[in-house]
């Protein structure tokens, strides 16, 4: 199971919309470029963050349900009896 690739170029022409057309959009003043630097850090920490929760879901931490006979299987070879939690 890999990633879709429609939800990830979706996602990142968002984020590179608000990276690219934000900063253009700001208003003239002293503190524009403050404002432009924010914008594209936004955007980029956002699609980062996004991108990270997405691949995450294509490896997940919880292992899978293992049946009864390939844990006695594996209770056998490591030597050690089952418990019945």
């Amino acid at each position: 199971m890999g990633a879709a690739v429609l939800p990830i170029l979706f996602f990142t022409a968002l984020w590179a919309a608000v990276g690219i057309g934000g900063p253009i959009m700001t208003p003239r003043g002293p503190q524009q470029k403050l404002i432009q630097c924010i914008l594209m850090l936004t955007a980029g920490c956002c699609w980062l963050f996004w991108l990270c929760c997405y691949l995450a879901q294509m490896n997940p931490l919880i292992g899978p349900r293992l049946n009864r006979q390939f844990l006695a299987l594996i209770a056998r070879a490591w030597d050690g009896g089952l418990k019945d939690a």
